[in-house]
C-alpha cells in the first residue's frame, strides 16, 4: 500500500511542564497547515574515529537528538472578539505572549522568561513523530495578493516513533478562512502612528502610505541545550526584523532618507481585514528603517526599506511588537 506526502497531520497542544506530553488529540488539537517540512531525526552523530591496522571509517554514535518542523498557517482572527485564534499556542512557543483585551481583541507581545513551550504530533501517513518541549521562531506575512500565513519554525526533544494509524477524527473547524490582503480588504501602512490600546483597533497620527504589505520576522535564536538531566530548547535572543516596499512621493522618498541617516525610531503598522472577529493587526512601536532600495513594480517606482524593530528605549522591553488579532 503507497504512503503520500500529502497524507499529514499536525496536532500541538500547549505543555504544562516542560517537555512532557500532554497528548494532544485530533479532535481539539489538529492545526490546519501549508509547506511542512519534517526532520525527524537531527542528531548529534559522534565518530568513534578507531584506529587499526588498515584504512576505514568507523561507525558513528547516535548522541542528542532533536527534532526539526517547519510549515505555515494562515494568519486570521479566532472570528470571534476577544477569543484566541486556534493557533496561539504555537505562537505563544514563539516567546510570545497572548492575553485577551478587555473581549474585544486578542493580542500577542514578545516575553523574555517564563516561555511557552508545545507539544508536536506529526502524523506522516502512518508513522507518528513526537517533538516535546517545542520552541520556535515564525514570519509573519501580510504581502498584496497573497495569502496571509505565519511561517513557523520549531525546534524540540525527540521521542520515539511509532508505526501509527491516521486520526479519523481530525477537526479543522476552529481555522478561519482568511482574506487576501488587497486594496478593499487591508488598510494602508501607517508610518509614524499610534495603535490604540484600548476601544477600536486604529491607528492615531502618522502617514497612510500606499504599499506591497508587511513582512515581520520574530528572529528568535533558538537554542538546543544538551544538559545532562535537563535538555531542553530554549529561545535565547530575539531581533525582530522585517521588509517594507512602500510608494512614496519624491518628496517622502528625500524625507525618509534624512530618517535613515539619521538612525531615527519610528513606528509601523497595518490593519488587515473586514470581518468582526477574524481581523489582524501587525504594529511595531519602536523601528528603525534600513538601507532603502530602489524598486520597480508593475512600470511603478517603488522604494524598499529594511526593518529593525527595537524595544523601546524609555520602555521596560519586550515591547518591539504587537500582533493584534480577533476584533
Amino acid at each position: 500500500m503507497p504512503r503520500f506526502d500529502r497524507d499529514m497531520i499536525i496536532l500541538a497542544k500547549a505543555e504544562t511542564t516542560y517537555g512532557t506530553d500532554p497528548t494532544p488529540a485530533a479532535a481539539a488539537n489538529a492545526i490546519l497547515i501549508s509547506n511542512p517540512s519534517v526532520n525527524p531525526l537531527q542528531a548529534n552523530n559522534v565518530d568513534r574515529d578507531l584506529v587499526r591496522s588498515y584504512f576505514g571509517a568507523s561507525e558513528q554514535l547516535v548522541g542528542t537528538k532533536t527534532v526539526q518542523l517547519s510549515f505555515e498557517t494562515e494568519l486570521v482572527g479566532s472570528g470571534t472578539a476577544g477569543v484566541a485564534p486556534a493557533w496561539a499556542p504555537l505562537l505563544e512557543a514563539c516567546a510570545m505572549l497572548g492575553a485577551a483585551e478587555a473581549d474585544t481583541r486578542y493580542d500577542f507581545l514578545p516575553v523574555t522568561n517564563s516561555q511557552d513551550s508545545v507539544t508536536i504530533y506529526i502524523h506522516d501517513s502512518g508513522v507518528l513523530h513526537k517533538l516535546l518541549g517545542g520552541r520556535g521562531t515564525c514570519v509573519l506575512r501580510l504581502n498584496s495578493g497573497e495569502k496571509p500565513v505565519l511561517a513557523f519554525t520549531f525546534t524540540g526533544l525527540y521521542a520515539a516513533v511509532s508505526a501509527t494509524a491516521q486520526p479519523a477524527d481530525a477537526d479543522f473547524s476552529a481555522f478561519r478562512t482568511p482574506q487576501v490582503p488587497t486594496d478593499s480588504n487591508t488598510a494602508d501602512i501607517n508610518l509614524g502612528g499610534t495603535l490604540s490600546e484600548t476601544g477600536a483597533v486604529a491607528f492615531t497620527g502618522g502617514t497612510a502610505l500606499p504599499s506591497l504589505g508587511l513582512e515581520i520576522d520574530l528572529g528568535n535564536a533558538v537554542s538546543f541545550v544538551p544538559l545532562i538531566g535537563a535538555e531542553t530548547v530554549d529561545v535565547t535572543q530575539r531581533a525582530v526584523s522585517g521588509r517594507v516596499r512602500l510608494d512614496l512621493t519624491a518628496a517622502q522618498e528625500v524625507s525618509r532618507m534624512a530618517d535613515v541617516l539619521a538612525n531615527t525610531l519610528t513606528s509601523i503598522g497595518m490593519i488587515h481585514g473586514t470581518t468582526v472577529g477574524d481581523k489582524v493587526a501587525l504594529y511595531l512601536p519602536t523601528v528603525q528603517l534600513l538601507n532603502p532600495t530602489k524598486e520597480e513594480f508593475e512600470g511603478r517606482r517603488l522604494i524598499g526599506y529594511e526593518l529593525r524593530g527595537v524595544p523601546d528605549p524609555d520602555g521596560t522591553g519586550n515591547d518591539e511588537l504587537r500582533l493584534v488579532t480577533s476584533f
